[in-house]
């Protein structure tokens, strides 16, 4: 039986892993994707350059020589560093490949979870396809969901698109060719960054036209998450009280975070390019060879739709972990929000242990589940932005590392405290030293109360 399991090979799973290790707990990574392109980065992530500064620290867990600036400066050299602006897209997917390398992280690439099933005698089992060998089982101690944004469930389009033929419309985190998309006239829904990386590459794959169609009258301007930014903000968000967490939580829902600046000008230099603010899409049709979306703007006649909004918490999406979906106790659970604040992104939010455990909806209905571990992104509600995030990764993984040591050690602990009283290594052998002769002077009579010291002085 292994120690801990981790579902997910990216950068979370990744941190988790060595997290762990660097404790001496034994932690095995399972990933469905070929080696070297876990996570986005590769794949999906269309930007050309991160977002995030490119001084922080990532999942180096407060070792400098894990840094990506490490790694970069032993490449190219500090001048090289000094020059850089941003960290390109693909170099750090380049640096989360040392990282494995180098951490000699255990990782099973192409080894696809579809169950995760919790069970009374102290274990989970997975069931695992490989693609020699479908249905292999594996039991695990406790097992982490690093699976990234959509950890608990998958992308959030509008009911519209479930009833056109998929060929129509694709879904920004979807892998697909964009160069199918050259001279057709794409529409982009959505204003985020993930909207502006699908226009822009679509533009830069040949595009006829892309039009962006934003409901809001406005772009937000403003990251306001970054107005909370501090060391409280990383390890105090987990203990503040239920109402603050979810005020919190739901205002940066509310005003959303901006795309960059330099996402937003990829699109913009295109003259072929058309932001439509203030431009909800009312419904959409197939005829004549095109779509025909409706909006408070008019008609637009497109050949291709990109929707870029977002992902949702979906169980349904998430077969792998049916055994688990009815018995997690939700932020629904737990807090009723004031008026206005209402938000199903959060009250679909798994309600956490300090460890990211899952916690149960009805005591006693599923023994074991909290052995399971939610390091991926619902966790923010209860952790903060610990668990996916470049920023505060470290200290997330290094978290939920620390809580599974304790976890462990309570489970073990006859088994320790046996050890501890059959240790029997000496420090020191007895030779040290020599024992000191008696006093000549024979001490003084018991019932005297006066020390023989006093005596002698008299």
């Amino acid at each position: 039986m292994l120690d801990v399991a981790v579902i997910g090979g990216g950068m979370a799973g990744m941190a988790a892993a060595a997290a762990l290790k660097h404790l001496g707990i034994g932690a095995v990574v399972f990933d469905r994707s070929p080696e070297g392109y876990e996570g986005p980065w590769a794949t999906t992530a269309r930007m050309e350059t991160l977002r995030s500064p490119k001084q922080l620290t990532g999942p180096a867990l407060g070792l400098p020589a894990l840094t990506f600036r490490a790694w970069f400066e032993a490449q190219f050299g500090t001048d090289a560093w000094e020059a850089l602006d941003k960290i390109p897209r693909l170099q750090w997917m380049d640096y989360l490949r040392w990282y494995r390398r180098v951490l000699q992280l255990e990782v099973h690439n192409e080894h696809h979870v579809k169950t995760v099933r919790p069970r009374a005698d102290g274990a989970v089992e997975l069931m695992i396809d490989t693609p020699g060998a479908p249905g292999q089982r594996v039991l695990a101690r406790r097992v982490v969901l690093a699976t990234g944004r959509d950890g608990l469930g998958g992308p959030a389009v509008p009911e519209f698109a479930h009833r056109l033929p998929r060929r129509w419309w694709a879904h920004s985190s979807d892998a697909m060719d964009y160069g199918a998309l050259a001279g057709k006239r794409v529409g982009v829904i959505g204003a985020g960054a993930s909207a502006m990386d699908s226009a822009a590459t679509a533009l830069e794959a040949g595009a006829a036209s892309v039009d962006l169609l934003i409901r809001r009258p406005d772009l937000p301007r403003i990251n306001k998450g970054k107005g909370a930014g501090s060391p409280g903000l990383v390890h105090g968000h987990q203990h503040l009280p239920d109402a603050w967490k979810w005020r919190i939580r739901h205002y940066i829902n509310v005003e959303q975070v901006p795309p960059p600046r330099g996402s937003t000008l990829r699109v913009s230099r295109h003259p072929n390019a058309r932001f439509n603010l203030g431009c909800p899409v009312l419904g959409v049709d197939e005829h004549d060879g095109a779509l025909h979306v409706a909006t408070s703007k008019g008609v637009f006649r497109l050949d291709f739709l990109i929707f870029s909004t977002g992902f949702r918490l979906d169980w349904a999406a998430r077969p792998e972990f049916s055994a688990l979906a009815p018995h997690v106790r939700l932020w629904r659970d737990r807090h009723t929000p004031r008026p206005g604040e209402e938000d199903t992104e959060l009250s679909d939010s798994p309600d956490l242990g300090p460890a990211f455990e899952f916690r149960e909806k009805t005591p006693g209905r599923l023994p074991g589940l909290s052995r399971v571990h939610c390091f991926c992104y619902p966790a923010s509600l209860t952790h903060g932005s610990v668990s996916g995030d470049i920023p505060a990764i470290s200290e997330g993984a290094r978290r939920l590392a620390q809580g599974i040591a304790g976890l462990l050690y309570q489970e073990d602990i006859e088994g320790h405290y046996a050890a501890m009283e059959s240790y029997a290594e000496p420090e020191i052998f007895g030779d040290e030293w020599t024992p000191a002769p008696p006093q000549s002077e024979p001490a003084q009579p018991a019932e005297s109360t006066a020390s023989p010291a006093r005596e002698a002085a008299r």
